[in-house]
């Protein structure tokens, strides 16, 4: 009876810990930053369903220890049956942890094509150009049937705890789908919004690229995830997001600075 107690209170703790996880806010989240856009939900559900697989494997593995420690502890010097050579047991054995890899596996598949995928047509096109140490955003529209830049924004390395304004922004509207694609002349760096929860490789001689929607307007941080040389924590930027208006404005006011700029 006290070896049932002790069993049922094991499964009670282990219960009560998976919820209080699984509930509400930061906890939910499992240590990843608020999502800003659908892809970045994907990414967290993938995570979220990844530690829930893991609490799984890891109740049923317990629940087998407590459940031999509480009822099969020596109780005389005989030998305990023995289940060598029992094929069904073995195949369990052998398929279960296959069944645990395919379903990972899939869903993995699943949100990776999702997450990675690009449409015909973005509504934005910025090109992001990585060197030591900071960012440049060219952003890019279609004039007369080639693509042209309409609005630059060129940083410069910041101290990490340097004010907002010292920071290059990338400005993009709420709600639009944005490409990126990234560029080095240098090393290899990478670029990384932890709301995005999604980096990619920076790398001299091949052009990455990816899309992403973000919903929810605010300021967010950037930087290199790549460990580019000695400055390489100086490669700070931040993700502006603004309403569809706002954003007309900026491109506005960069086309008529670029105009004035060439009129000179």
């Amino acid at each position: 009876m006290r070896g049932r107690r002790a069993l049922k209170s094991a499964c009670a703790l282990g219960l009560l810990s998976l919820t209080a996880t699984a509930c509400g806010g930061e906890a939910s989240r499992l240590g990843m930053p608020e999502p800003i856009g659908p892809q970045a939900e994907r990414m967290l559900k993938l995570w979220q369903g990844s530690w829930i697989a893991a609490f799984a494997v890891g109740a049923v593995v317990w629940g087998l220890i407590i459940w031999a420690v509480l009822f099969h502890r020596k109780r005389s010097d005989d030998l305990p049956p023995q289940v060598r050579y029992n094929m069904p047991i073995e195949i369990l054995y052998t398929a279960v942890p296959f069944v645990i890899i395919a379903v990972l596996f899939f869903f993995t598949v699943r949100d990776e094509d999702y997450v990675e995928k690009t449409t015909k047509d973005p509504a934005v096109v910025v090109d992001v150009t990585g060197f030591q140490w900071s960012w440049q955003f060219d952003y890019k529209e279609k004039v007369g049937g080639q693509e042209k830049t309409v609005a630059s924004v060129v940083g410069q390395p910041v101290a990490p705890n340097a004010s907002t304004g010292a920071k290059p922004v990338m400005t993009i509207p709420a709600g639009k789908t944005v490409r990126v694609r990234l560029h080095a002349n240098d090393v290899i760096h990478s670029f990384w919004v932890p709301a995005l929860l999604y980096k990619k490789d920076v790398m001299p001689g091949y052009t990455n690229e990816f899309e992403f929607t973000a919903d929810k307007q605010g300021t967010y941080e950037g930087r290199c995830a790549e460990l580019c040389g000695v400055d390489h924590s100086r490669m700070l930027f931040q993700l502006r997001v603004v309403s569809p208006e706002q954003y007309a404005k900026f491109i506005a006011d960069s086309k008529a600075a670029l105009a004035a700029g060439g009129a000179q």
